[in-house]
């Protein structure tokens, strides 16, 4: 990094504003050296805009597997043989709201009801719809990731209780081919933009580490920063046996850490979120929140282990951080 993309990191800083393409380029090549900068600017967004509270969010995978979609990195496609991830039907009324009752012993902000399959419909929709509105004692705000919604069926979750739509764009639209070729780049955008007409908060970011170059990642905080999301999830691959990305070399610690102060720096005003594949930064896992987290997804994930609610919690408590109330 030059002397020129450094300032105009910190203007950006400074005046809330967020960083240029070629500023963004320019994080993800910084050297060693130059690190500790980039997360302090990335820290420094954040703490203004944030504070220093953090968002808490789990998830429920409620129907898992057969999924019709060929998703490279996903244990759950059909398209796939030997992978290790479940296959089950949707859930009852009474097991989605179990779920729910023993995520509430939690402080999280958000809770998710995620679905296999290219879009929950129909009946089934119906059935979500009906848990959600049906939980008396509601401790966190409810969130859905049941795949490529039509606006009908995204104003039905508003209606029934939800208050956040999950739907990442996976990757940027000049690498999706090589992710997914059952649906498109475009339908996903198309249902964020549904989300949002629906009155429904957004939650949208994608999976890194797919094999996807520097200036592609920066093409997708781009794209998501133009969507006006409420909240990015920042999945790092982890690599499945029996998916197509088995052998993928995941990232390296300090690439994740400029990889999330670059999508802070190009968001100036949403949720960044860490998701799936945190294990890949080993003892450097609390430097999340140094390189411009504010959220965090707690518990399991879809189809692969986090580490324990109360090691997180212990962490925050360490890092003199505040896990932020529901609203």
């Amino acid at each position: 990094m030059d002397r020129k993309e450094k300032q105009a990191i910190w203007t950006a800083v400074h005046g809330g504003a967020a960083i240029d393409k070629h500023t963004a380029v320019s994080i993800l090549g910084a050297s060693h050296g130059e690190l500790a900068e980039v997360l302090h600017a990335a820290h420094t967004m954040t703490v203004r805009r944030f504070g220093r509270e953090v968002s808490l969010c789990s998830i429920a995978n409620v129907r898992s597997g057969n999924c019709s979609e060929d998703c490279s990195f996903c244990a759950q496609s059909s398209h796939f043989t030997g992978t290790p991830a479940p296959a089950y039907p949707l859930m009852s009324v009474e097991e989605i709201q179990d779920c729910a009752e023993k995520a509430g012993k939690h402080p999280l902000e958000f809770f998710s009801y995620v679905t296999s399959g290219r879009a929950l419909g129909g009946k089934s929709l119906s059935h979500v719809c009906e848990a959600v509105d049906g939980m008396p004692d509601k401790k966190f705000n409810h969130c859905a990731s049941l795949g490529c919604l039509d606006f009908e069926s995204l104003k039905k979750l508003r209606e029934s209780g939800v208050k956040r739509y999950h739907h990442n764009l996976e990757a940027s639209e000049s690498f999706f081919q090589n992710v997914c070729t059952t649906h498109t780049y475009d339908e996903r955008i198309r249902t964020v933009r549904d989300a949002k007409k629906a009155g429904l908060e957004v939650c949208c970011g994608g999976l890194l580490g797919l094999g996807e170059s520097p200036e592609q990642r920066v093409e997708l905080a781009l794209a998501v920063a133009a969507e006006d999301v409420d909240s990015i999830p920042l999945n790092f691959l982890v690599p499945i046996p029996g998916t197509p990305l088995e052998n993928v070399e995941p990232l390296q610690p300090l690439e994740i850490l400029l990889t999330i102060a670059m999508f802070r720096l190009v968001n100036p005003h949403a949720e960044v979120r860490m998701a799936a594949g945190r294990a890949a930064l080993r003892s450097l896992q609390s430097f999340i929140f140094h390189a411009g987290c504010n959220g965090l997804m707690v518990g399991d994930f879809l189809t692969v282990s986090g580490q324990g609610i109360e090691n997180d919690l212990t962490m925050l408590k360490d890092l003199g951080l505040t896990v932020k109330c529901r609203d």
